[in-house]
């Protein structure tokens, strides 16, 4: 069993390493100081979407999503309510499909919202459609479990 959880600043892009025991709501970036959970989604890059999936040892629940897609503006809000109750265990974040065509080619995004759940780099579930806060949790702590 490892001792402590890596975990990427929201901010610097740091990986940090939490010790384990400690509470990552009230972790800071060694680096530039900033809290590494705010309770709330990260917007996403290409640059950050990689690091952030691949070097954290904390899921991540990625939001592919688009400005002009009403069902994504729907679930805008409750995806947000979601983070507030998920962080620090899920990194919660949002990808604009427009902004960053790229990631959502790279991971054959078709509709959306589509949520996807990745794991140490991989993904291990997804779903698309809007849902409100409840679903979005239940559904994501039945597939990290």
């Amino acid at each position: 069993m490892q001792d402590s959880t890596n975990i990427v600043c929201p901010s610097c892009g740091g990986v940090n390493r939490v010790p384990r025991g400690r509470n990552p709501m009230e972790a800071k970036c060694g680096s530039c100081k900033t809290p590494l959970f705010s309770g709330s989604p990260l917007a996403l890059n290409a640059a950050q979407f990689d690091r952030q999936v691949g070097r954290s040892d904390v899921p991540v629940l990625v939001d592919f999503w688009a400005p002009w897609c009403a069902p994504c503006r729907r679930t805008a809000p409750e995806f947000a309510k979601a983070a507030s109750l998920l962080e620090p265990n899920v990194r919660l974040a949002k990808v604009d499909t427009e902004a960053q065509p790229g990631i959502g080619a790279r991971f054959n995004i078709r509709s959306i919202p589509t949520m996807v759940l990745f794991r140490g780099g991989t993904e291990i579930a997804r779903v698309s459609g809007a849902m409100n806060a409840g679903q979005i949790v239940s559904w994501v702590q039945g597939n990290v479990a």
